[in-house]
This record gives C-alpha cells, sequence and structure tokens, in this order.
C-alpha cells in the first residue's frame, strides 16, 4: 500500500496503524529524511537546505533511496509519503512489475488547507522512534519526550502544501487512472479515519 496526502493529513498516523493491523513493513520518507538531517549524513547535507524551504528532494535520489529500502523488506509494506512525484510513481510500477508483483491500493488521505495548517501548529513529534500527535508530553510507545518539528512553520508548510499540489495530485490522478485508489475523508477525528480504513481493507492480523 502506499499513502498519499498533504503535509499534516495523517499518513504517519495511520501509516503506522496500516502495518501494525497487517503486519507489514512501514517507512516514512519524512522520518527517514528528518533522521540524516539530524545525523548530518551525507544525504541529510544534501536534504537540508532543499527540505528546509519545504521543496521535495530530486527524483532519482529518493527512488535510489527507496528502491534500497523495498530490497530488504522480506514481505508487504506500507509506504507513507511515497511516491510523490509521477516520476516516483512510474519507478515504484516498474520496480514492482519486475519482480512480478503488483500494488494492493493507494490511499488518499483528504482535507481541506485550513485543517491541516491548523493540525500542524498543534503537532508534536518524537525524536526517537518518530510518533507524531498532540495533547502529550511524552511519546506514547517510548517514553521520550516530544518535540515540536523544525521544520513545521507557516511558511514552510504552505511551500510544502503548494509542491504537493503541484508534483503529488497528478500521482493521485495516476492511481485514480488504474482503479487503485481509495480516497479518504481525514478531517474526522482520528480514531475514526482509521476505522474506516481498516474496514475497507479487512480486519487485519497479518492477511
Amino acid at each position: 500500500m502506499v499513502l498519499l496526502g498533504p503535509p499534516a493529513s495523517g499518513k504517519g498516523t495511520h501509516g503506522r496503524n496500516l502495518s501494525k493491523a497487517f503486519g507489514l513493513g512501514y517507512l516514512s520518507t519524512g522520518a527517514v529524511l528528518r533522521e540524516h538531517v539530524e545525523n548530518r549524513t551525507e544525504l541529510g547535507k544534501l536534504a537540508d537546505p532543499i527540505l528546509a524551504r519545504g521543496g521535495y528532494l530530486p527524483d532519482d535520489l529518493m527512488c535510489r533511496i527507496i528502491g534500497e529500502w523495498l530490497a530488504r523488506q522480506p514481505g508487504g509494506w506500507v509506504l507513507d509519503g511515497f511516491p510523490r512525484s509521477v516520476p516516483q510513481a512510474e519507478f515504484l510500477d516498474d520496480w514492482l512489475a519486475g519482480r512480478g508483483l503488483e500494488l494492493d491500493a493507494a490511499i488518499s488521505l483528504e482535507a481541506p488547507f485550513e485543517v491541516l495548517i491548523s493540525r500542524m501548529r498543534d503537532r508534536l513529534e518524537c525524536p526517537e522512534c518518530r510518533w507524531s500527535g498532540k495533547g502529550m508530553d511524552e511519546c506514547p510507545d517510548c517514553g521520550a519526550a516530544l518535540e515540536t518539528r523544525p521544520d513545521d512553520s507557516d511558511a514552510n508548510f504552505t511551500s510544502r502544501y503548494r509542491e504537493f499540489q503541484r508534483h503529488t495530485l497528478p500521482v493521485i490522478e495516476h492511481y485514480r487512472g488504474r482503479n487503485l485508489l481509495s480516497p479518504c475523508d481525514a478531517t474526522a477525528p482520528r480514531d475514526e479515519v482509521a476505522a474506516e480504513i481498516l474496514a475497507r481493507f479487512g480486519s487485519g492480523n497479518g492477511r
């Protein structure tokens, strides 16, 4: 499965829920890139100024990162934040076809800009395990102190939203045209959205 949606639409929360419910691998491209930035890796140094202005990394670099991760997975997976452009979607199509595999679903989380930016202003993230949410001081998964994400500002968010409209809306249409798209209203409370998504794909339990 791939999870598509604008920033703050809940991709991380629902991606982790899906991976646990179905026993799948889970990758958040945003979390991976932020870890590289924090650790000052070569990739992090390249990504830092691009992420700081709310931009997307070049397709060839993102496809290499994702391809390496996919090759290490023993079974199915949920991708959060990939593909973000049509060339990335085509890379994933080709990667799967070359192994006799197919994508099961592309879930599109949909919410208006005003709701999304309000969520961003309240959002906190765990620096250890990358759990994200609000209304807590400590991570419910690992107990670390929650922090504001360094890339969460109104200007950065607006830039990322525009990048989503420019690059990722065509990806949503790509999957709609292949009858793989499953749109989901992401404005409802988190638990209701999670229940709706799981109801569409069964009860989980590793199926």
